[in-house]
């Protein structure tokens, strides 16, 4: 099979013949449909977040089964399915408590050193050199995932399309949902309009919030977070963001979310919130990043701060899928770009230039 493999910090991916994966017990074969365009990839890419290489990233997945591993059957050859970027083992203390977004195994085994839960990758060169997956690797045309991460679709979402459920809107739904715990009627405010931060507003109007305020610098931007469930913007490149949302919504919001990864961002999250308001930060950065939060407005306010990362996958995602199922995540203003298979590099290099607007996809369908 082809796959676009990375070889290390500052190296384009090239693309590469790979031997044909084969699933083992408990695990997936799916012919991949769609790889969503992500930041984390992009921070792997240039070494913000350390990875081993060569290796196969890709994390937001969708496509069809074409073969099953020992013992699964809860989805069945031919399937429609979507993935999300976190692969619970279903076995880790973690998982056991049901944190499974905070699976062991999966940080220990995959994000470290890019392997799969027996402590070997499925992804091999034609001279049988091992080659990493960054969760799944679905930048390669086919991908080995656990069957703990393979959620079957409905018939009625298109297929490449619902590969950003698998972090974008999943990633969304725990921040919104689990994190903050966003009641019917709460105010929001969302620093950052990319993919995540779109699927934030879209989540936090399925929720029921009053006032859903999105946050950023780039116009075009703005546009779409409109489109995409809010009702109200702010470009922080003309205005004080803070005292914007504080004129807006008197006395600060119910929760905001940070979804840039920026010290100067979360920082102004928090003065963004009402006393005893949450802040969700959602975005990564690099392993050394600080942000140099106030601490006596932290304590005197009871100001929660919450990180988010991703969301519990056997229990969320099924409800991701059936809120896009019934239409209250909106795919079509999600995804606002394509690229072919062999573009994924022109894909990352226009992410990386700031030229996407809400979420790209790889789409395997195109010619």
């Amino acid at each position: 099979m082809k796959a676009h493999v990375w070889d290390g910090p500052g190296q384009p991916l090239s693309l590469m013949e790979l031997r044909e994966p084969e699933p083992k017990a408990g695990e997936v074969l799916v012919e991949v449909a769609a790889c969503g365009v992500c930041h984390s990839d992009l921070h792997v890419m240039g070494g913000a977040i350390p990875f081993p290489a060569p290796g196969v990233l890709g994390h937001e997945m969708s496509g069809r089964v074409l073969a099953l591993g020992e013992g699964v059957s809860h989805v069945g050859v031919g399937d429609r399915v979507a993935t999300t970027f976190i692969m619970p083992c279903g076995a880790c203390p973690s998982c056991w408590r049901g944190q499974e977004e905070l699976c062991e195994k999966f940080f220990g085994l995959n994000r470290l050193k890019g392997h799969l839960y027996d402590d070997t990758t499925r992804l091999f060169t034609l001279a049988g050199e091992p080659v990493a997956m960054y969760s799944m690797g679905a930048l390669g045309q086919r991908s080995i995932v656990p069957a703990t991460d393979v959620f079957r679709l409905p018939d009625n979402l298109p297929l490449p399309d619902a590969a950003v459920l698998g972090c974008a809107f999943f990633t969304a739904f725990g921040a919104v949902h689990t994190t903050a715990a966003l009641s019917i009627g709460e105010t929001v405010a969302v620093i950052g309009t990319g993919g995540v931060g779109l699927a934030i507003l879209q989540i936090a109007k399925a929720v029921g919030a009053s006032r859903i305020i999105a946050v950023d610098l780039a116009d075009d931007k703005l546009a779409a977070a409109l489109a995409n469930g809010a009702t109200d913007t702010i470009n922080s490149s003309q205005l004080d963001p803070v005292a914007a949302v504080k004129e807006m919504v008197p006395g600060g919001v119910d929760a905001a979310f940070e979804a840039v990864g920026r010290g100067n961002t979360i920082v102004q999250a928090v003065q963004m919130v009402r006393e005893g308001g949450r802040v969700v930060p959602v975005g990564l950065a690099a392993g050394d990043a600080t942000a140099g939060i106030p601490i006596t407005h932290l304590v005197r306010r009871k100001v929660q701060l919450l990180g988010s990362f991703g969301a519990r996958p056997r229990i969320d995602m099924p409800v991701v899928i059936e809120l896009a199922a019934k239409g209250a995540i909106d795919l079509d203003a999600a995804v606002t770009r394509r690229y072919r298979f062999t573009e994924a590099n022109q894909a990352y290099a226009d992410l990386s230039a700031g030229e996407i607007t809400g979420r790209a996809i790889i789409d395997f369908t195109l010619g």
